[in-house]
């Protein structure tokens, strides 16, 4: 039984991985390659040498990555870069025998670009959290964001592509090729952070009562979450009052201010945005080893 728990989150994730794959082969050579933006990392590097010398894209990203990935291994651990050695051997496949088959976008370089992001950063947060990566500046993004665990994901990776794509517009002498890979990997950042920290978004709720007993048995029958109850008192009036602290997803917040109107209609509510919510109940993402 438990082995065949681990082949089936194993295979999950090769799915995820494929899935995460075929939108970056999608995103950077259906889009990003025809309109000839200079892009981020080592995919382009590797875009570079392919307009320049005619290099298969997903063989150059191979070669680049094995100093890195090597110079990377001790502080990434085993797991992490089996795994990224894996995915990274998809992708390559899939942008050089795959993604040719399908069509090619050839309209506006705006849409291509809007195109290319969405679909590299879909990709990118399929595969990061499944705790892998494709290799290559995945390899630096993660050694840095282990040191460095406070910021998120999304934003180490603008920062590290703006090198790169200004090197290969200047390259390439195309001013506005760098501002299109700039827009390629702002969107692309905005889609990774979106989609990996969004997962654990929701909403918190402070009630502040008379009966917070009562209503913290209401939030449970309604939806099952769990509640803090804190004491306090009024600033005006010195009245001793209680405070339930609820979290819970942006879906269930409307299910429990009904519910807690209805069973306390002089409760007041304050409703807040949370970025982030972690523990029993949300889901954890897993970033890197």
């Amino acid at each position: 039984m438990k082995r065949l728990l681990q082949y089936n989150t194993w295979m999950r994730r090769v799915i995820c991985e494929t899935a995460g794959s075929a939108c970056i082969a999608a995103g950077l050579y259906n889009f990003a390659v025809q309109a000839q933006f200079p892009m981020s990392g080592f995919s382009g590097i590797s875009i570079l040498l392919y307009r320049l010398f005619g290099f298969p894209i997903g063989l150059c990203t191979v070669v680049l990555n094995i100093p890195v990935g090597v110079a990377c291994y001790r502080l990434l651990g085993r797991s992490f870069f089996i795994s990224s050695i894996r995915c990274m051997a998809i992708s390559s496949f899939l942008i050089d025998a795959a993604a040719p088959r399908f069509p090619v976008y050839s309209g506006s370089r705006l849409l291509a670009a809007l195109c290319a992001g969405v679909f590299m950063g879909i990709g990118y947060a399929l595969i990061y959290m499944q705790g892998s990566s494709t290799g290559g500046m995945d390899f630096i993004v993660m050694a840095i964001k282990k040191k460095k665990q406070h910021l998120p994901v999304g934003r180490i990776i603008f920062l590290a592509d703006m090198g790169v794509i200004a090197a290969g517009g200047i390259l390439l002498n195309d001013m506005d090729g760098i501002i299109y890979g700039l827009m390629i990997s702002f969107i692309l950042s905005v889609v990774v952070d979106k989609m990996m920290y969004g997962a654990n978004a929701g909403k918190m709720a402070l009630i502040i009562t008379d009966r917070a007993n009562e209503l913290a048995k209401v939030i449970d029958r309604a939806c099952g979450r769990g509640t803090t109850i804190w004491e306090g008192n009024g600033g005006y009036r010195g009245e001793r009052r209680q405070i339930v602290l609820c979290a819970c997803s942006s879906k269930e917040m409307y299910l429990v201010c009904k519910q807690v109107k209805e069973a306390d209609p002089g409760a007041f509510v304050i409703i807040m945005e949370s970025s982030e919510v972690h523990g029993e109940g949300f889901r954890n993402v897993r970033i890197g080893a």
